[in-house]
């Protein structure tokens, strides 16, 4: 067999197929395998580069290709697409693989790998926001069944209980009616009590890692958008600039510029959402704050704030603390307040 340089690898649950080219940029490798044969193919393979697209489960095999000798490359999905040429199928998009990987432009956007310990983290953060979404759907619920017999609450979790209290005391609602309601609160409490649990844990990665504690400082972050930053943020020195990272978050604006004339739009909401969500509402806080409270912001947000739109100010406000967290990790240093004073070296 030809010299392989490199492969793009295509995964799957059960069918994996390989697109290998030589130094010649020559198709040398056109092979499907079963799951079961992929390891022992690349344990007798002489090490490779080997490109794959980037999910959850490619971490996985991106770690276990790493330890036979390979070197092994994650490719956002996006940047491949433009590769994929005339129709989908599994070769067709290994090859696209093999192809964008070997474009020295894409290789600062390759994913960092995670370690099984980063994906554990990581995985408390998704199960945590199923939850919360699972009790949202509930309260909701509960909402409307009641207000179909003539109960309403104002907005606010807290504001349940008084309206299950409502329910239970009037005798017009039928026994059965009341009997889902129940089952909908007992659901409910069950849901509130495990997202109880993770916050707890949540905590715990807060308070074990040095970088998330150094992010809380920033104003609108707090406990638990420092460590969401701090566990999916793998590597911010991968990023260019600040800016660069805001537009990974999806908080810059879209640019559909052309015959000499700038055109920005909305944001491209491109990026990791949920960090993406706690940081606006870490900005919606902060703004709360300052109304309520004079002289406690930056001077550019009072005055954005009495001239724009509140939403337009939040997404401005997150996309300024998103640069400053990814200062705060690149350089390791600690978040000082506008104004503060920078302490003078002492002379040796």
């Amino acid at each position: 067999m030809e010299t392989i340089v490199r492969i793009g690898l295509d995964t799957s649950k059960s069918v994996f197929q390989l697109h290998g080219v030589d130094g010649m940029e020559q198709p040398v490798l056109r092979r499907k395998l079963r799951r079961s044969q992929v390891l022992e193919f690349f344990r007798r393979l002489p090490p490779a580069f080997v490109a794959m697209e980037a999910c959850g489960a490619s971490h996985y095999w991106a770690r276990e290709l790493r330890s036979l000798g390979h070197e092994v490359a994650m490719i956002p999905p996006q940047y491949v697409k433009p590769y994929v040429q005339r129709g989908k199928s599994d070769a067709a998009d290994a090859e696209a693989i093999c192809e964008a990987a070997s474009r020295p432009k894409l290789r600062k956007n390759f994913v960092p790998i995670k370690s099984p310990e980063q994906q554990g983290a990581q995985m408390l953060t998704r199960v945590r926001s199923q939850f919360i979404g699972r009790r949202t759907q509930l309260a909701n619920s509960i909402r409307g069944y009641a207000a179909e017999f003539g109960f309403t609450a104002p907005k606010g979790l807290s504001r349940l209980h008084q309206l299950l209290i409502d329910i239970r005391a009037d005798e017009t609602v039928p026994d059965l009616a009341l009997e889902l309601v129940e089952s909908l609160a007992a659901e409910l409490a069950r849901v509130d009590d495990q997202i109880a649990k993770l916050d707890k844990k949540l905590m715990h990665l807060h308070r074990s890692s040095e970088t998330s504690r150094r992010l809380a400082a920033i104003p609108g972050i707090g406990p638990i958008g420092a460590t969401l930053l701090s566990i999916k943020v793998v590597d911010a020195g991968g990023f260019k600039s600040a800016r660069n990272f805001a537009a990974w978050l999806g908080l810059t604006p879209k640019n559909h510029s052309t015959a000499g004339k700038n055109r920005l739009g909305v944001i491209t909401r491109a990026g990791d959402g949920m960090l993406r969500t706690v940081l606006v509402a870490g900005a919606t806080a902060v703004i709360a704050d300052v109304r309520r409270r004079e002289g406690r912001s930056w001077p550019w947000l009072k005055d954005m704030i009495a001239r724009k739109p509140p939403k337009l100010v939040a997404i401005a406000l997150a996309n300024k603390l998103a640069r400053i967290a990814w200062k705060l990790m690149v350089s390791g240093e600690h978040y000082r307040p506008a104004g503060s004073v920078i302490p003078m070296p002492t002379p040796a």
